[in-house]
């Protein structure tokens, strides 16, 4: 006679309502025992919804929404093939991770946006290599803000950023290669015993289509620099109407090689063209307005375009929702900069200060967890050195912080799984760290 009498192992059924009880009573405690009223925990709540709030209006529509149907695109129109290709498990390395690596260079994102073009690449069948390599540098390396780096916080700071970002994502890139080879050895495997897909158009065709697209996606984002002469205030005068050069050439690639119907692509381009001198100082009212009618452009065109929409959605389904919450829990523990939160700015300020393992490594996990959104760490990092931050800590900081990020740690791990979402956030803070330290005893 069996001895045991737990019913959840005898009735499974009753094992799920138990669950559902205990989730019940957690939420009970959690909302009895809350503490309402505390002016730290009423001012880190303030703050959580304000930097969602900042998130929802400066992010989501001009980043987040052209980049999921970059992600889209990626995983309809690109051909599995090609991806094994050059991004591959067997992909000729040194081609698979220089591309990767300086992809940053293009993509001007914060590591929220980069996600689901991350995604996108990884479920077309790129190596985890050369898709961590890209996944890192796409919001590390970024011209503009380097340039302001060497600016604002010194031209040894700006160069040892750069440096140590394109060396940073190839380490890392062929780190978690390493680390999960036999992984990757049976997935080269698996892909190469998949029948060959008919290949609908020639390269270059795809890489024009998906230029146009992150032309949208760049020039749309480029944000104001502190002087208001140079090449880079030029740029930012003339980003809407490049914006809408590149937005006119996706919709020719979608006419002539995607099998849109002429008629439906103008009958979306006409408002937007109209609403873009009504609203010249709302750029965002008519950019809305054409995101809104390439979904409709997708839903009525049968085949690929629907294809594209369903795609697009998956992955929104996927990144939104983990994303919005990542946004709300990172405001209520670090706050806006410049503003407090749970976590007084006081403690960080006070704990980076010199070049000791403590303090490189404490501006690592402060810099992968907290969200930066483009741009932002180089005023916040002034602010710190200003109360005594070291140089290296401040490095540390640069290379893990902008890459890194607790809603992006939330989406990776439903994408990647949580065994190789723990490697890559050891590997970012461990490298950080060192390099932290290393440049910091240079210094010295």
């Amino acid at each position: 006679m069996n001895g045991s009498c737990n019913p959840a192992t005898e009735n499974p059924a009753w094992g799920r309502e138990f669950k559902i009880l205990a989730g019940f009573a957690a939420l009970f405690l959690v909302l009895f025992f809350l503490p309402v009223g505390m002016p730290r925990f009423d001012n880190a709540l303030k703050e959580g919804l304000e930097l969602t709030k900042w998130y929802a209006q400066e992010h989501v529509l001009l980043c987040l929404i052209p980049a999921l149907f970059i992600a889209g695109g990626i995983s309809t129109f690109v051909n599995q093939a090609s991806v094994m290709r050059y991004l591959g498990p067997k992909a000729n390395k040194p081609l698979a991770y220089g591309v990767a690596s300086v992809s940053g260079t293009i993509l001007a994102v914060c590591s929220c946006t980069v996600l689901p073009l991350f995604g996108g690449i990884w479920m077309r069948g790129a190596g985890l290599g050369p898709a961590t390599a890209f996944l890192y540098s796409g919001p590390a390396i970024n011209v503009l803000a380097i340039v302001m780096t060497a600016r604002i916080l010194g031209m040894e700071l700006g160069v040892a950023r750069a440096i140590g970002a394109v060396g940073f994502s190839i380490v890392l890139g062929l780190a978690m290669h390493f680390v999960f080879r036999r992984e990757e050895q049976a997935r080269a495997e698996a892909a190469a015993e998949m029948p060959e897909v008919e290949i609908k158009r020639p390269l270059w065709q795809n890489a024009l289509f998906f230029a146009s697209m992150v032309g949208v996606l760049v020039f749309a984002n480029w944000s104001k620099p502190a002087e208001s002469t140079g090449l880079w205030a030029s740029i930012h005068a003339w980003k809407w109407p490049v914006a809408g050069a590149f937005a006119a050439a996706l919709g020719a690639a979608l006419g002539q090689w995607f099998d849109f119907k002429w008629k439906h692509l103008a009958l979306v381009a006409i408002p937007v063209v109209v609403l873009s001198f009504l609203f010249a100082q709302q750029p965002l009212v008519p950019f809305i307005v054409g995101c809104a009618g390439l979904a409709v452009l997708c839903a009525r065109s049968p085949g690929e375009g629907r294809e594209w929409l369903d795609a697009t959605w998956t992955l929104t389904k996927q990144i939104f929702p983990l994303l919005i919450a990542g946004v709300f829990v990172s405001g209520m523990l670090l706050g806006r900069p410049g503003h407090e939160a749970l976590i007084p700015s006081a403690w960080v300020s006070q704990s980076v200060g010199g070049n000791s393992v403590s303090a490189n490594f404490l501006s690592s996990v402060v810099g992968a967890f907290m969200y930066f959104a483009t741009l932002t760490e180089v005023p916040i990092l002034q602010g710190l050195i200003g109360s005594g931050m070291g140089k290296g800590p401040a490095l540390a900081l640069l290379l893990a912080g902008p890459a890194l990020s607790l809603p992006s740690m939330l989406v990776l791990r439903n994408i990647m799984g949580t065994k190789k979402l723990v490697v890559f956030v050891a590997l970012v803070v461990v490298m950080a760290t060192l390099s932290g330290l290393i440049y910091g005893a240079l210094l010295d």
